[in-house]
Parts: C-alpha cells; sequence; structure tokens
C-alpha cells in the first residue's frame, strides 16, 4: 500500500486568551482580506473540482540532476520535491498551494494556482522515474495559512459549542479541522468564515490530545 506524505504538517493550535472586541474586528477584516491572497480570475476552479490533475509530466531528468544538485536526498523522488520546495518558497510562493508524495508510485500531486513557468520548472526539474501531476486549486498556500491562523489563534472563542483540537493544512488545498463534534463544529465554523472561505474547510472527529 503506498505510503502518502504531505507536503505541509498539521499544526495542532495553542491555547489563547479570548479574543478582545479589537481582535473581533481584526479577524473579520482578516477574513475579508483572504479575497486579496485567492485566485481572482473568473474562470478559476473551485478547490471541489480540483481532484483530477490538469497535467501530468513524466521526469527525464538523469539521476542527481540539476534539481539535486548538493542535495542530500537519496531518492529521485525526494530530490524532486526538494527542488519544489525551493520554487514554492522562491520566486513562485505566490501561486503554490502544497504536494502530497506517493513514495511506493513514485510520484507527486502539486497543487498550484495555473502557472505555465512554475509548470515547467517543475517538470524539467523532475527525474527519471518520477511522475508529476499538476491540480488546478483557486487559492495558494499563504491564503490558507491566513484562514488557518483565524481559525486557530483564538480557539477560545469556540468554547459552548465546541473544542477545536488540531487544525492544519492538507497540501490539497484544504484546511483539515479536528473537533469533538464534527456536527456542531462544522456549522459554526462555515458561518463565521462565510460561504467564500468555508468551502477550504474539512471538519472532522479528533480524539482528545494527551501529554506523553
Amino acid at each position: 500500500m503506498s505510503t502518502r506524505t504531505w507536503g505541509r504538517p498539521r499544526r495542532a493550535p495553542a491555547p489563547a486568551p479570548a479574543p478582545a472586541p479589537a481582535m473581533v474586528a481584526a479577524a473579520t477584516a482578516a477574513v475579508l482580506a483572504l479575497g486579496c491572497l485567492q485566485g481572482s480570475t473568473a474562470d478559476a476552479q473551485a478547490v471541489g473540482e480540483v481532484s483530477a490533475p490538469s497535467e501530468t509530466c513524466h521526469g527525464t531528468r538523469p539521476k542527481g540532476g540539476p534539481a539535486g544538485h548538493d542535495s542530500p536526498a537519496e531518492t529521485p523522488l525526494e530530490r524532486t520535491v526538494l527542488y519544489v520546495d525551493k520554487l514554492a518558497t522562491g520566486r513562485h510562493a505566490a501561486i503554490y498551494t502544497g504536494l502530497v508524495l506517493d513514495e511506493d508510485a513514485v510520484s507527486v500531486d502539486i497543487y498550484r494556482i495555473p502557472s505555465a513557468p512554475f509548470d515547467k520548472a517543475v517538470c524539467e526539474a523532475a527525474e527519471k522515474g518520477v511522475t508529476v501531476r499538476l491540480h488546478d486549486p483557486d487559492i495558494n498556500e499563504r491564503g490558507l495559512n491566513a484562514l488557518l491562523d483565524l481559525i486557530s489563534e483564538d480557539m477560545n472563542r469556540w468554547d459552548g459549542t465546541f473544542t477545536l483540537r488540531e487544525a492544519g493544512l492538507d497540501g490539497t488545498g484544504f484546511i483539515e479541522i479536528g473537533v469533538d463534534d464534527p456536527d456542531k463544529a462544522e456549522p459554526v465554523l462555515r458561518e463565521a468564515l462565510g460561504p467564500r472561505n468555508a468551502k477550504y474547510l474539512r471538519v472532522q472527529y479528533a480524539p482528545q490530545a494527551h501529554l506523553l
């Protein structure tokens, strides 16, 4: 069975004091500002419509080629993904959303707001044996993190309705929210964030965390 690893680790929210009125106002402004971080083209696909890749390419670079230059990674897939990470944290950060790797299948699914220069750089850098699938979400990682911060930084504001236990990006353009009662939490979160931002949520049950 293939082992799938998310490109960005899930993070658990840290306890925080109840927000003051000014903080609530700032949070509301942050939700409105998220529109500036999302794809703005009129024909952008909704996140729920991007399960199928828009493009697939197969690596042609020799083992240890430019993508793996000075890289400590041992496999073509690892070296290719490290190169993608350099692109995603560099000049292409504004279009990058996340990635998921499949080590057994030697493949990586990359989620980004469509960009010909990024796609070209990734496909040309992929080493032989690596399959790259490109998907078209309509929000970047920066926008998802802004929304994630809004949900988790003042977690105490949800007290009395549900308990927020964990939250993080899943690498595919969604935010996974772990709570004690999904049936109660999901409508509350969706109403608080509005329909434009709520479509990026995946609310599910998470067990109580225990300190080791």
